[in-house]
């Protein structure tokens, strides 16, 4: 009877709870077990052990992770800091927190508070790394479904239509931009038509204006070799029928608890209704439209852009739903079809959906938060991710009279080449002089030539819940290898060192320990660090020896 109050004394003073909370152990885990009440407010503070280091919350926290001696502050409600979240943090000394509420937390020096509302926190330890922190907590609270996305997304790279045709996206210069690929030489994969096409936001119909013949369409791109996926976004025109008959409805947000006006936010593209996924009958009609078209003109899935919680925060639904929440609901109703890509999620992990990095400018700066964005993803268990668009996302970039970086390009698509799956707007061609154009096409058909290990990864993913773009630390734990945030490993055993700096020749690889068989043919014996070459044309990559 002694032993067993010295263990649990021992484990209440390594996490140093508070004596006014009930804590029990369940095996290896210790769990705050809070009744909670409504409005209720569970709070913990944790100390930092040493030498400990913490990832997780939003992947756009990803280039300040880890976490450890640098104050950080971040409240989840409503904020998935446009793009995905989830409430769930680990540490390389095996160590979880989790709530199924958003988190309020905070780090400092030495300690970490953090509290959630109207739900239980959970704070755990399982073995010493961040591989087993992870494994043991993703079964325990997002266990995976066993599934994974479409195999193409992982096999064949990806197009999207947003940054050349922008608001023009028309029959003729979609088919035109997808005859480009093809005669281009690049492989055909998944074609995404962007923002447009549609008759208004939340009529979910080709436009008769700009699409002549869409079910022909969609039967020409597939005979190309391409899988059609639409854009959509969770908002609706005012003053069409569709916003008439779903307010009547009371299928919408509301301005008022009376649900008399309906609310009228402002996002990107500028003023419109939203839809209130708390209401069955909402997401039974969108999955209805969506099914629509695929039944009516072939479509293979869809795009489902603006999830973001924000655009839920201060006005009503018709349920007392989080913000957070609305957000899981639309992006759910995405599973539904072969083909589905998020960008603007909370709490997904676990689901077999496609997730993309939020889009990033045309700047070297944002080239190099691309590795430690895609770490993060995989850290809050998002495995099946996709960097962002190769060379940027945001159409400012691109617009006239815009300077584009050439060796940029490039390297952006060097980065990509070996993540789970690389996307193309900007079309190469357009941009670049024939020899980069031919680096870019490389890259290209190098992804397609690793799809099927790639998705090999991707099925295993789909049963442990394991990242398929892991950091360092995760596979080679206790090395020194935490801050590393300029190389990736593929799985275990495909290390990736592409460069991220303008006129960037040479940089350091750092080896774990074993036999690798770099990419040109060259073999590295480590544990050790080494500066390479890398000239223009190369993506060092090595493959770690049996």
């Amino acid at each position: 009877m002694k032993v067993k109050i010295i263990i649990i004394l021992q484990l209440v003073l390594l996490f140093d709870f508070a004596s006014s909370e009930n804590v029990y152990i369940t095996n290896d885990t210790l769990k705050i077990n809070v009744k909670c009440k409504e409005n209720s407010i569970n709070k913990k503070e944790i100390s930092i052990l040493q030498n400990e280091k913490w990832w997780g919350g939003a992947v756009m926290d990803g280039p300040k992770m880890p976490f450890s001696t640098v104050n950080f502050v971040y409240d989840q409600f409503a904020n998935c800091k446009r793009n995905q979240a989830q409430p769930y943090f680990i540490s390389n000394k095996g160590r979880y927190i989790w709530s199924e509420n958003p988190l309020l937390i905070e780090f400092t020096p030495g300690k970490i508070n953090v509290s959630t509302k109207d739900a239980e926190l959970f704070v755990g330890k399982n073995g010493e790394s961040l591989k087993s922190a992870f494994v043991y907590s993703s079964k325990k609270f997002f266990p995976t479904s066993g599934k994974t996305p479409d195999s193409l997304f992982f096999t064949k790279p990806q197009y999207n239509t947003w940054i050349e045709l922008q608001y023009n996206q028309t029959e003729s210069e979609i088919l035109k931009y997808a005859q480009s690929i093809i005669d281009q030489g690049f492989p055909p994969g998944v074609l995404m038509i962007d923002d447009n096409w549609q008759e208004y936001y939340g009529t979910w119909e080709f436009s008769g204006i700009r699409f002549r013949d869409p079910k022909g369409m969609v039967e020409k791109l597939h005979k190309m070799g391409f899988k059609v996926m639409l854009w959509l976004a969770p908002f609706m025109s005012a003053d069409t029928p569709n916003f008439r008959e779903l307010a009547a409805k009371k299928m919408l947000m509301f301005a008022d608890a009376e649900k008399s006006k309906p609310a009228i936010v402002k996002w990107w593209d500028g003023y419109s209704g939203l839809l209130d996924f708390s209401n069955v009958k909402t997401r039974e009609w969108l999955k209805a439209q969506l099914q629509s078209l695929v039944d009516k003109y072939g479509v293979d899935g869809f795009k489902a852009d603006g999830g973001d919680p924000r655009y839920f925060k201060e006005i009503f639904s018709s349920n007392d739903v989080l913000p957070n929440e609305q957000s899981v609901l639309y992006a759910k109703i995405g599973l539904a079809f072969p083909l589905c890509e998020v960008k603007d999620t909370w709490k997904l992990a676990g689901t077999p959906i496609a997730q993309r990095l939020r889009d990033k400018a045309h700047t070297w700066s944002d080239l190099q938060i691309l590795i430690p964005d895609m770490i993060a993803l995989g850290l809050i268990g998002h495995p099946f991710g996709c960097p962002d668009l190769v060379g940027g996302g945001e159409n400012t970039s691109f617009k006239r009279n815009s300077i584009i970086d050439e060796e940029l390009i490039v390297r952006s698509s060097q980065v990509c080449a070996l993540m789970p799956m690389i996307q193309f707007s900007v079309a190469p061609w357009r941009i670049l002089n024939a020899e980069n154009l031919e680096i870019c096409k490389s890259m290209a058909n190098l992804h397609a030539k690793m799809g099927k290990e790639i998705f090999e990864l991707a099925k295993q993913s789909a049963i442990t819940g394991e990242p398929i773009v892991r950091n360092m630390e995760y596979v080679f734990p206790g090395m020194g290898y935490e801050e590393i945030k300029d190389q990736f490993m593929l799985g275990d055993n495909i290390l990736v060192a592409p460069i991220m700096v303008k006129n960037g020749l040479s940089r350091e690889v750092i080896f774990p320990a074993g036999k690798w068989l770099g990419e040109d043919g060259s073999i590295v014996r480590g544990p050790k660090k080494l500066i390479i070459d890398v000239q223009l044309k190369r993506l060092p990559w090595y493959r770690k020896q049996k």
